[in-house]
Protein backbone atom coordinates (compact mmCIF):
# COMPACT_ATOMS: atom_id res chain seq x y z
CA UNK A 1 0.00 0.00 0.00
CA UNK A 2 1.52 3.68 -0.49
CA UNK A 3 1.70 5.73 1.63
CA UNK A 4 -0.59 8.97 1.42
CA UNK A 5 2.67 11.34 2.48
CA UNK A 6 3.69 9.69 -1.10
CA UNK A 7 0.60 10.02 -3.11
CA UNK A 8 0.07 13.92 -1.81
CA UNK A 9 4.16 14.70 -2.87
CA UNK A 10 3.40 13.40 -6.05
CA UNK A 11 0.16 15.26 -6.26
CA UNK A 12 1.88 18.58 -5.59
CA UNK A 13 4.86 18.23 -8.29
CA UNK A 14 1.85 17.33 -10.92
CA UNK A 15 -0.02 20.57 -9.92
CA UNK A 16 3.49 22.82 -9.75
CA UNK A 17 4.18 21.25 -13.58
CA UNK A 18 0.58 21.51 -14.83
CA UNK A 19 0.77 25.53 -13.06
CA UNK A 20 4.37 26.36 -14.99
CA UNK A 21 2.88 24.69 -17.83
CA UNK A 22 -0.43 27.14 -18.00
CA UNK A 23 2.28 30.01 -17.36
CA UNK A 24 3.97 29.09 -19.92
CA UNK A 25 0.87 29.24 -22.21
CA UNK A 26 -0.95 31.55 -21.17
CA UNK A 27 2.78 33.41 -22.11
CA UNK A 28 2.88 31.96 -25.49
CA UNK A 29 -0.95 33.39 -26.05
CA UNK A 30 -0.10 36.86 -25.13
CA UNK A 31 2.78 36.94 -27.65
CA UNK A 32 0.25 35.38 -30.08
CA UNK A 33 -2.30 38.07 -29.56
CA UNK A 34 0.65 40.90 -29.77
CA UNK A 35 1.49 38.79 -33.07
CA UNK A 36 -1.92 39.05 -34.61
CA UNK A 37 -3.12 42.77 -33.24
CA UNK A 38 -0.09 44.11 -35.24
CA UNK A 39 -0.54 42.57 -37.96
CA UNK A 40 -4.17 43.31 -38.36
CA UNK A 41 -2.88 47.01 -37.43
CA UNK A 42 -0.47 46.89 -39.98
CA UNK A 43 -2.97 45.46 -42.83
CA UNK A 44 -6.40 46.76 -41.74
CA UNK A 45 -5.71 50.48 -39.42
CA UNK A 46 -5.26 53.96 -40.87
CA UNK A 47 -1.63 54.88 -41.63
CA UNK A 48 -2.25 58.20 -39.63
CA UNK A 49 -3.10 58.68 -35.70
CA UNK A 50 -7.02 58.61 -36.45
CA UNK A 51 -8.60 56.17 -34.23
CA UNK A 52 -8.24 57.14 -29.84
CA UNK A 53 -6.97 54.93 -27.30
CA UNK A 54 -9.98 53.73 -26.44
CA UNK A 55 -11.43 52.96 -29.75
CA UNK A 56 -8.55 50.91 -30.54
CA UNK A 57 -8.65 49.27 -27.27
CA UNK A 58 -12.30 48.40 -28.08
CA UNK A 59 -11.51 47.44 -31.73
CA UNK A 60 -8.83 45.10 -30.64
CA UNK A 61 -10.74 43.30 -28.61
CA UNK A 62 -11.76 41.53 -31.47
CA UNK A 63 -9.08 39.22 -33.13
CA UNK A 64 -10.58 39.45 -36.73
CA UNK A 65 -10.54 43.49 -37.68
CA UNK A 66 -12.05 44.71 -41.24
CA UNK A 67 -11.64 47.72 -42.78
CA UNK A 68 -14.87 49.04 -43.13
CA UNK A 69 -15.04 48.82 -39.09
CA UNK A 70 -11.65 50.48 -38.93
CA UNK A 71 -12.62 53.03 -41.32
CA UNK A 72 -16.17 53.56 -39.71
CA UNK A 73 -14.61 53.92 -36.20
CA UNK A 74 -11.70 56.34 -37.59
CA UNK A 75 -14.52 58.91 -39.25
CA UNK A 76 -16.89 58.95 -35.74
CA UNK A 77 -17.49 62.67 -34.89
CA UNK A 78 -14.62 63.79 -32.15
CA UNK A 79 -17.90 63.43 -29.69
CA UNK A 80 -17.92 60.00 -29.94
CA UNK A 81 -14.52 59.02 -29.66
CA UNK A 82 -14.65 58.85 -25.62
CA UNK A 83 -11.70 61.09 -25.73
CA UNK A 84 -10.49 63.23 -22.44
CA UNK A 85 -11.98 66.79 -23.13
CA UNK A 86 -9.52 69.46 -24.46
CA UNK A 87 -10.21 73.07 -25.06
CA UNK A 88 -9.98 73.57 -28.48
CA UNK A 89 -8.10 76.18 -29.64
CA UNK A 90 -10.59 79.45 -31.66
CA UNK A 91 -10.61 78.69 -35.71
CA UNK A 92 -8.63 80.89 -37.25
CA UNK A 93 -10.61 83.44 -39.96
CA UNK A 94 -9.46 82.07 -43.57
CA UNK A 95 -7.38 84.96 -44.91
CA UNK A 96 -9.72 84.41 -48.27
CA UNK A 97 -8.83 82.70 -51.63
CA UNK A 98 -4.73 83.60 -53.12
CA UNK A 99 -4.32 85.86 -55.70
CA UNK A 100 -2.61 83.39 -58.70
CA UNK A 101 0.79 84.28 -58.90
CA UNK A 102 1.92 87.90 -60.43
CA UNK A 103 4.33 86.81 -62.37
CA UNK A 104 2.06 84.79 -65.22
CA UNK A 105 1.14 86.87 -68.23
CA UNK A 106 -2.61 88.06 -68.13
CA UNK A 107 -4.78 87.29 -71.35
CA UNK A 108 -8.35 88.76 -70.55
CA UNK A 109 -11.32 87.86 -71.70
CA UNK A 110 -14.25 90.23 -72.16
CA UNK A 111 -18.07 88.40 -71.62
CA UNK A 112 -20.28 90.47 -72.98
CA UNK A 113 -24.23 90.92 -71.87
CA UNK A 114 -26.81 89.21 -74.08
CA UNK A 115 -28.14 92.18 -76.41
CA UNK A 116 -31.69 92.03 -75.08
CA UNK A 117 -30.33 92.84 -71.73
CA UNK A 118 -27.84 95.63 -73.14
CA UNK A 119 -31.35 98.21 -73.61
CA UNK A 120 -32.68 99.83 -71.25
CA UNK A 121 -36.73 97.95 -71.05
CA UNK A 122 -38.12 101.30 -70.18
CA UNK A 123 -36.62 103.95 -72.60
CA UNK A 124 -34.67 101.58 -75.33
CA UNK A 125 -31.47 103.49 -74.55
CA UNK A 126 -28.32 101.93 -74.21
CA UNK A 127 -26.93 100.73 -71.13
CA UNK A 128 -23.59 101.99 -70.26
CA UNK A 129 -20.91 99.98 -68.68
CA UNK A 130 -20.09 100.45 -65.66
CA UNK A 131 -17.18 98.07 -64.91
CA UNK A 132 -16.81 94.24 -65.29
CA UNK A 133 -17.11 91.64 -62.63
CA UNK A 134 -13.90 90.20 -62.79
CA UNK A 135 -12.61 86.56 -62.23
CA UNK A 136 -8.90 85.00 -62.41
CA UNK A 137 -8.51 81.18 -63.54
CA UNK A 138 -5.21 78.90 -63.88
CA UNK A 139 -5.09 78.20 -67.56
CA UNK A 140 -2.38 75.61 -68.85
CA UNK A 141 -0.96 74.54 -72.69
CA UNK A 142 -0.40 70.86 -73.02
CA UNK A 143 3.46 70.37 -74.08
CA UNK A 144 4.84 71.47 -76.70
CA UNK A 145 6.93 69.38 -78.95
CA UNK A 146 9.25 70.35 -82.13
CA UNK A 147 12.44 69.47 -84.23
CA UNK A 148 14.89 71.81 -83.98
CA UNK A 149 17.28 71.86 -86.96
CA UNK A 150 20.70 73.03 -86.43
CA UNK A 151 22.86 73.79 -89.44
CA UNK A 152 26.45 74.13 -88.78
CA UNK A 153 28.17 75.72 -91.37
CA UNK A 154 30.91 74.72 -93.43
CA UNK A 155 33.03 76.36 -95.51
CA UNK A 156 35.69 75.54 -98.33
CA UNK A 157 39.08 76.62 -99.15
CA UNK A 158 39.50 80.17 -101.06
CA UNK A 159 42.52 79.35 -102.91
CA UNK A 160 43.64 76.19 -102.52
CA UNK A 161 42.44 72.66 -102.19
CA UNK A 162 44.71 71.48 -99.71
CA UNK A 163 43.07 73.45 -97.10
CA UNK A 164 40.28 71.43 -96.90
CA UNK A 165 37.09 72.14 -95.67
CA UNK A 166 36.19 73.69 -92.30
CA UNK A 167 33.05 73.35 -90.20
CA UNK A 168 31.16 74.79 -87.39
CA UNK A 169 31.45 73.08 -83.85
CA UNK A 170 28.69 70.76 -82.84
CA UNK A 171 27.27 71.87 -79.81
CA UNK A 172 27.72 69.39 -77.05
CA UNK A 173 25.07 67.03 -76.18
CA UNK A 174 24.42 64.66 -73.31
CA UNK A 175 24.51 61.49 -75.85
CA UNK A 176 26.80 62.58 -78.80
CA UNK A 177 25.73 62.65 -82.07
CA UNK A 178 22.01 61.58 -80.61
CA UNK A 179 18.57 62.78 -82.12
CA UNK A 180 17.14 63.67 -78.36
CA UNK A 181 17.92 67.52 -77.53
CA UNK A 182 19.60 68.26 -73.76
CA UNK A 183 16.28 69.99 -72.53
CA UNK A 184 14.45 66.61 -74.02
CA UNK A 185 16.78 64.35 -71.56
CA UNK A 186 16.02 66.42 -68.53
CA UNK A 187 12.89 66.61 -68.96
CA UNK A 188 12.21 62.49 -69.45
CA UNK A 189 14.71 62.39 -66.45
CA UNK A 190 12.85 65.09 -64.36
CA UNK A 191 9.58 63.21 -64.63
CA UNK A 192 10.95 59.97 -64.04
CA UNK A 193 12.76 61.03 -60.56
CA UNK A 194 10.38 63.82 -59.31
CA UNK A 195 7.58 62.81 -60.76
CA UNK A 196 8.13 59.34 -60.50
CA UNK A 197 7.19 58.61 -63.73
CA UNK A 198 8.85 55.37 -65.55
CA UNK A 199 10.16 55.69 -68.76
CA UNK A 200 7.09 53.10 -70.01
CA UNK A 201 4.29 55.22 -69.49
CA UNK A 202 5.95 58.42 -70.76
CA UNK A 203 5.98 56.48 -74.10
CA UNK A 204 3.38 56.00 -73.79
CA UNK A 205 1.42 59.31 -72.87
CA UNK A 206 4.11 60.82 -75.99
CA UNK A 207 2.72 58.52 -78.77
CA UNK A 208 -0.80 58.67 -77.16
CA UNK A 209 -1.22 62.60 -76.97
CA UNK A 210 1.50 63.44 -79.82
CA UNK A 211 1.90 60.58 -81.82
CA UNK A 212 5.98 60.88 -80.89
CA UNK A 213 7.35 56.98 -81.31
CA UNK A 214 10.30 56.60 -79.49
CA UNK A 215 11.58 53.53 -77.96
CA UNK A 216 11.86 52.59 -74.24
CA UNK A 217 15.87 51.66 -74.63
CA UNK A 218 16.45 54.98 -76.24
CA UNK A 219 14.97 56.96 -73.21
CA UNK A 220 16.38 54.73 -71.00
CA UNK A 221 19.97 55.45 -72.72
CA UNK A 222 19.79 58.80 -72.67
CA UNK A 223 18.85 58.76 -68.82
CA UNK A 224 21.84 56.81 -67.94
CA UNK A 225 24.40 58.97 -70.09
CA UNK A 226 23.10 61.62 -68.16
CA UNK A 227 24.14 59.44 -64.75
CA UNK A 228 27.35 58.64 -66.04
CA UNK A 229 28.40 62.61 -66.32
CA UNK A 230 27.10 63.48 -62.95
CA UNK A 231 29.13 60.85 -61.34
CA UNK A 232 32.13 62.71 -60.86
CA UNK A 233 29.97 65.63 -59.39
CA UNK A 234 28.45 62.95 -56.93
CA UNK A 235 32.06 61.71 -56.22
CA UNK A 236 33.31 65.35 -55.77
CA UNK A 237 30.03 66.44 -53.28
CA UNK A 238 30.80 63.01 -51.65
CA UNK A 239 34.56 64.19 -51.44
CA UNK A 240 33.30 67.49 -49.38
CA UNK A 241 30.54 65.96 -47.08
CA UNK A 242 33.41 63.18 -45.60
CA UNK A 243 35.78 65.95 -45.11
CA UNK A 244 32.81 66.83 -42.41
CA UNK A 245 32.38 66.32 -39.02
CA UNK A 246 28.96 64.70 -38.85
CA UNK A 247 27.01 62.43 -41.52
CA UNK A 248 24.16 60.85 -41.37
CA UNK A 249 23.79 57.07 -42.94
CA UNK A 250 20.59 54.71 -43.71
CA UNK A 251 19.67 51.95 -46.68
CA UNK A 252 16.69 50.83 -48.01
CA UNK A 253 16.44 48.24 -50.89
CA UNK A 254 16.84 48.68 -54.86
CA UNK A 255 15.85 45.70 -56.62
CA UNK A 256 18.31 45.06 -59.88
CA UNK A 257 17.80 43.00 -62.78
CA UNK A 258 21.25 40.41 -63.38
CA UNK A 259 21.98 37.53 -65.67
CA UNK A 260 22.53 35.50 -63.39
CA UNK A 261 18.71 35.23 -61.69
CA UNK A 262 16.07 35.08 -64.55
CA UNK A 263 12.24 35.56 -62.92
CA UNK A 264 13.29 37.08 -59.80
CA UNK A 265 15.13 40.41 -58.92
CA UNK A 266 18.31 40.29 -57.08
CA UNK A 267 18.24 42.70 -53.98
CA UNK A 268 20.59 45.62 -53.88
CA UNK A 269 20.96 48.72 -52.13
CA UNK A 270 21.55 51.93 -51.95
CA UNK A 271 23.07 53.24 -49.03
CA UNK A 272 22.80 56.92 -48.31
CA UNK A 273 24.93 59.58 -46.11
CA UNK A 274 23.56 62.83 -45.89
CA UNK A 275 24.72 65.95 -43.64
CA UNK A 276 21.18 67.84 -42.49
CA UNK A 277 20.22 70.95 -44.63
CA UNK A 278 23.20 69.89 -47.17
CA UNK A 279 24.02 67.41 -49.81
CA UNK A 280 23.29 64.03 -50.23
CA UNK A 281 25.27 61.00 -51.67
CA UNK A 282 23.84 57.41 -52.69
CA UNK A 283 26.38 55.16 -52.97
CA UNK A 284 24.90 51.39 -55.27
CA UNK A 285 25.88 48.20 -53.54
CA UNK A 286 24.87 44.57 -54.89
CA UNK A 287 24.76 44.00 -51.37
CA UNK A 288 23.91 44.80 -47.52
CA UNK A 289 27.28 43.73 -45.93
CA UNK A 290 29.90 45.99 -43.82
CA UNK A 291 32.10 46.49 -46.99
CA UNK A 292 29.88 48.53 -48.47
CA UNK A 293 29.92 51.54 -45.50
CA UNK A 294 33.61 50.64 -44.57
CA UNK A 295 34.66 51.47 -47.87
CA UNK A 296 32.80 54.43 -48.46
CA UNK A 297 33.89 56.10 -44.76
CA UNK A 298 37.38 55.10 -44.91
CA UNK A 299 38.77 58.42 -44.43
CA UNK A 300 35.43 60.11 -42.29
CA UNK A 301 36.72 61.01 -39.17
CA UNK A 302 33.39 62.52 -36.72
CA UNK A 303 30.00 61.70 -35.72
CA UNK A 304 28.45 58.94 -37.57
CA UNK A 305 24.20 59.10 -37.39
CA UNK A 306 22.11 55.69 -37.83
CA UNK A 307 20.49 52.81 -36.49
CA UNK A 308 21.10 50.03 -34.62
CA UNK A 309 21.68 47.81 -37.53
CA UNK A 310 25.26 45.64 -37.54
CA UNK A 311 26.55 46.98 -40.48
CA UNK A 312 27.05 50.57 -39.44
CA UNK A 313 29.70 49.15 -36.39
CA UNK A 314 33.69 49.00 -36.75
CA UNK A 315 33.89 50.90 -39.65
CA UNK A 316 38.02 52.27 -38.25
CA UNK A 317 39.18 54.72 -35.52
CA UNK A 318 38.08 57.81 -35.58
CA UNK A 319 34.52 57.56 -35.68
CA UNK A 320 31.70 58.57 -32.96
CA UNK A 321 28.56 56.11 -33.35
CA UNK A 322 25.35 58.41 -32.76
CA UNK A 323 22.08 56.66 -32.30
CA UNK A 324 18.23 57.42 -33.87
CA UNK A 325 15.83 58.64 -31.40
CA UNK A 326 13.42 57.62 -33.70
CA UNK A 327 14.04 54.25 -33.76
CA UNK A 328 14.04 53.89 -30.17
CA UNK A 329 10.90 55.80 -29.86
CA UNK A 330 9.37 53.44 -32.72
CA UNK A 331 9.52 50.16 -30.50
CA UNK A 332 7.34 51.99 -28.19
CA UNK A 333 4.45 53.42 -30.57
CA UNK A 334 3.92 49.58 -31.65
CA UNK A 335 3.69 48.54 -28.04
CA UNK A 336 1.40 51.42 -27.81
CA UNK A 337 -1.05 50.27 -29.99
CA UNK A 338 -1.12 46.69 -29.29
CA UNK A 339 -1.67 47.49 -25.81
CA UNK A 340 -3.79 51.11 -25.30
CA UNK A 341 -5.05 49.96 -22.03
CA UNK A 342 -1.52 49.78 -20.99
CA UNK A 343 -0.46 53.32 -19.19
CA UNK A 344 3.60 52.09 -19.50
CA UNK A 345 4.28 52.50 -23.24
CA UNK A 346 2.31 55.87 -23.53
CA UNK A 347 4.44 57.03 -20.37
CA UNK A 348 7.85 56.50 -22.26
CA UNK A 349 6.12 58.31 -25.27
CA UNK A 350 5.52 61.78 -23.25
CA UNK A 351 8.89 61.51 -21.29
CA UNK A 352 10.27 61.24 -25.40
CA UNK A 353 8.02 64.01 -26.11
CA UNK A 354 9.36 66.32 -23.61
CA UNK A 355 13.07 65.84 -25.15
CA UNK A 356 11.68 66.51 -28.66
CA UNK A 357 10.18 69.93 -27.10
CA UNK A 358 14.03 70.74 -26.28
CA UNK A 359 14.92 70.28 -29.84
CA UNK A 360 11.61 72.19 -31.11
CA UNK A 361 12.84 74.93 -28.76
CA UNK A 362 16.31 75.03 -30.62
CA UNK A 363 14.48 75.34 -33.56
CA UNK A 364 12.46 78.05 -33.27
CA UNK A 365 15.08 79.82 -31.56
CA UNK A 366 18.00 79.31 -34.75
CA UNK A 367 20.25 78.19 -31.64
CA UNK A 368 24.12 77.88 -32.89
CA UNK A 369 25.63 74.18 -32.41
CA UNK A 370 27.08 75.79 -28.99
CA UNK A 371 24.25 77.40 -27.92
CA UNK A 372 22.11 74.13 -29.00
CA UNK A 373 24.79 71.92 -26.77
CA UNK A 374 24.35 74.18 -23.88
CA UNK A 375 20.52 74.02 -23.46
CA UNK A 376 20.68 70.44 -24.06
CA UNK A 377 22.84 70.06 -21.10
CA UNK A 378 21.26 72.39 -19.03
CA UNK A 379 17.24 70.66 -19.84
CA UNK A 380 17.87 67.36 -21.76
CA UNK A 381 20.59 65.47 -19.85
CA UNK A 382 18.07 65.51 -16.39
CA UNK A 383 15.27 63.56 -19.02
CA UNK A 384 17.53 61.41 -21.03
CA UNK A 385 18.44 60.26 -17.08
CA UNK A 386 15.37 59.92 -15.85
CA UNK A 387 13.85 58.49 -19.24
CA UNK A 388 16.57 55.52 -18.70
CA UNK A 389 15.49 54.94 -15.64
CA UNK A 390 12.36 54.23 -16.04
CA UNK A 391 12.80 52.26 -19.16
CA UNK A 392 14.92 49.64 -16.86
CA UNK A 393 12.15 49.58 -14.14
CA UNK A 394 9.81 48.78 -16.89
CA UNK A 395 11.94 46.59 -18.53
CA UNK A 396 12.21 44.48 -14.89
CA UNK A 397 8.28 44.54 -14.95
CA UNK A 398 7.94 43.43 -18.91
CA UNK A 399 7.69 39.74 -19.54
CA UNK A 400 10.07 38.89 -22.19
CA UNK A 401 9.19 38.44 -25.86
CA UNK A 402 7.03 41.14 -25.39
CA UNK A 403 6.62 44.08 -28.15
CA UNK A 404 6.87 46.08 -24.95
CA UNK A 405 9.91 44.32 -23.73
CA UNK A 406 11.73 44.09 -27.21
CA UNK A 407 11.18 48.15 -27.16
CA UNK A 408 13.16 48.18 -23.83
CA UNK A 409 15.73 45.96 -24.66
CA UNK A 410 16.55 48.13 -28.21
CA UNK A 411 16.63 51.28 -26.29
CA UNK A 412 18.61 50.35 -23.42
CA UNK A 413 21.20 48.42 -26.00
CA UNK A 414 21.07 52.07 -27.86
CA UNK A 415 21.68 54.05 -24.94
CA UNK A 416 25.52 55.23 -25.38
CA UNK A 417 24.43 55.91 -28.81
CA UNK A 418 21.55 57.89 -27.65
CA UNK A 419 23.31 59.70 -25.25
CA UNK A 420 25.38 61.44 -28.15
CA UNK A 421 24.05 64.09 -28.95
CA UNK A 422 23.99 65.87 -25.78
CA UNK A 423 27.50 66.55 -25.75
CA UNK A 424 28.00 67.45 -29.34
CA UNK A 425 25.63 70.64 -30.86
CA UNK A 426 26.14 69.75 -34.09
CA UNK A 427 24.16 66.37 -34.27
CA UNK A 428 20.60 65.80 -34.52
CA UNK A 429 18.60 63.68 -31.62
CA UNK A 430 17.37 61.80 -34.80
CA UNK A 431 17.89 60.71 -37.97
CA UNK A 432 14.97 61.76 -39.87
CA UNK A 433 16.49 64.34 -42.33
CA UNK A 434 18.09 60.92 -43.81
CA UNK A 435 14.87 58.68 -43.36
CA UNK A 436 13.10 61.93 -45.35
CA UNK A 437 15.54 61.62 -48.08
CA UNK A 438 14.70 58.00 -48.93
CA UNK A 439 11.11 58.84 -49.27
CA UNK A 440 11.08 60.07 -52.49
CA UNK A 441 13.09 57.00 -53.46
CA UNK A 442 11.14 54.35 -52.21
CA UNK A 443 8.16 56.16 -54.50
CA UNK A 444 9.41 56.11 -57.48
CA UNK A 445 11.17 52.20 -56.78
CA UNK A 446 6.88 51.50 -56.51
CA UNK A 447 6.50 52.73 -60.00
CA UNK A 448 9.69 51.84 -61.88
CA UNK A 449 10.16 48.73 -59.66
CA UNK A 450 13.87 48.02 -60.58
CA UNK A 451 17.50 48.69 -61.92
CA UNK A 452 18.27 47.16 -65.25
CA UNK A 453 21.70 45.98 -64.44
CA UNK A 454 24.30 46.72 -61.87
CA UNK A 455 26.03 48.59 -64.34
CA UNK A 456 23.00 50.51 -63.83
CA UNK A 457 22.98 50.99 -60.42
CA UNK A 458 25.88 53.91 -60.17
CA UNK A 459 24.36 55.85 -62.65
CA UNK A 460 20.81 55.60 -60.87
CA UNK A 461 22.53 56.76 -57.41
CA UNK A 462 24.27 59.52 -58.97
CA UNK A 463 20.74 61.00 -60.56
CA UNK A 464 19.39 60.64 -56.89
CA UNK A 465 21.95 61.93 -55.47
CA UNK A 466 21.62 65.35 -56.99
CA UNK A 467 17.55 65.31 -57.13
CA UNK A 468 17.86 65.03 -53.08
CA UNK A 469 20.34 67.43 -52.81
CA UNK A 470 18.70 69.93 -55.37
CA UNK A 471 15.38 69.52 -53.38
CA UNK A 472 17.47 70.25 -49.83
CA UNK A 473 18.77 73.36 -51.53
CA UNK A 474 16.11 74.35 -52.87
CA UNK A 475 17.76 74.47 -55.93
CA UNK A 476 15.09 74.51 -59.36
CA UNK A 477 16.56 71.09 -60.79
CA UNK A 478 15.85 71.70 -64.33
CA UNK A 479 17.93 75.22 -64.35
CA UNK A 480 20.52 73.34 -62.64
CA UNK A 481 21.10 69.73 -65.14
CA UNK A 482 20.39 72.12 -67.95
CA UNK A 483 23.76 74.13 -67.14
CA UNK A 484 25.85 71.36 -65.53
CA UNK A 485 25.17 68.72 -68.09
CA UNK A 486 25.85 70.39 -71.19
CA UNK A 487 29.43 71.94 -69.56
CA UNK A 488 30.35 67.98 -68.54
CA UNK A 489 29.28 66.71 -72.11
CA UNK A 490 32.07 69.45 -73.38
CA UNK A 491 34.96 69.29 -70.71
CA UNK A 492 37.30 66.96 -70.14
CA UNK A 493 36.75 67.22 -66.72
CA UNK A 494 39.27 67.98 -64.09
CA UNK A 495 38.65 68.18 -60.49
CA UNK A 496 39.32 71.87 -60.21
CA UNK A 497 36.08 72.25 -62.64
CA UNK A 498 34.26 69.66 -60.80
CA UNK A 499 34.04 71.00 -57.82
CA UNK A 500 32.44 74.06 -59.19
CA UNK A 501 29.67 72.00 -60.61
CA UNK A 502 28.39 70.75 -57.17
CA UNK A 503 25.06 71.91 -56.33
CA UNK A 504 25.90 73.60 -53.17
CA UNK A 505 28.87 75.30 -55.42
CA UNK A 506 26.55 76.07 -58.32
CA UNK A 507 23.75 77.54 -55.76
CA UNK A 508 26.70 79.82 -54.30
CA UNK A 509 28.11 80.86 -57.41
CA UNK A 510 24.42 81.68 -58.82
CA UNK A 511 23.68 83.80 -55.24
CA UNK A 512 27.13 85.45 -55.58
Amino acid sequence: MIPIESLLSEARLRIETLQAEVARLNQVNQLMNEQVRLLNLRFFGPKADKLSPNQMQLLLQEVSLTQPEVDREADRPEVEKRLVAKSKKPRAEHPGRERLPEHLERREEVIACPPQECKCAHCGAERPVIGYAVKETLMCKPAEFWVKVVKREKRGSHCLEEHGVVTAAAPAQIVPKGKLSNEFIIEVLASKYQQHLPIYRQCAWMEENHQIELSRKTLTHAVLAAGALLRPVVQEQARELLAGTYLQADETTLPCQTGERTGKNHKAYLWQYSRPKGPVVFDFRMGRGRAGPKEFLRTFKGILQCDGYGAYADLGAGIVYAGCMAHARRGFVEAARLAPQDPLPQEVLDRIGEIYAVEAAARAGKLSHQARQDLRQQKTVPLMGELKKRITGIRQESMPGTKLADACDYALGQWPRLEVFLHHGIAEVDNNWCEGAMRPLALGRKNWLHVGSAEAGPKVAAIASIVETCRRLEINLRDYLNDVLSKLASWSTTTSQVSALTPAAWKAARSA
